[in-house]
């Protein structure tokens, strides 16, 4: 029989996963936005550069949307067993 913190936690892997797709449409919407926005401010970059800039920010964005997960979810987790 699974504990209530069991039931209630979401499992890393699932926080990773989670994390990673909500991530990899952020991508997709900021290599479109990147393409429209940068040459309004007189940015013109290459496809390539425009991908690696995205890829350092998706990175980023992976660590810090999956720290936060754990965090909350450990947070509801605490809040469900100390009722």
């Amino acid at each position: 029989m699974k504990t209530i913190a069991e039931v209630a936690s979401q499992r890393r892997i699932h926080s990773l996963f989670e994390s990673i797709a909500n991530v990899v449409v952020g991508l997709a919407i900021n290599i479109i936005a990147q393409h429209i926005i940068f040459p309004i401010f007189g940015l013109h970059i290459t496809l390539a550069q425009n991908l690696a800039i995205a890829g350092i920010f998706t990175a980023i964005s992976i660590i810090r949307s999956f720290c936060l997960r754990r965090l909350f979810n450990g947070y509801h987790v605490h809040n469900v067993t100390s009722v």
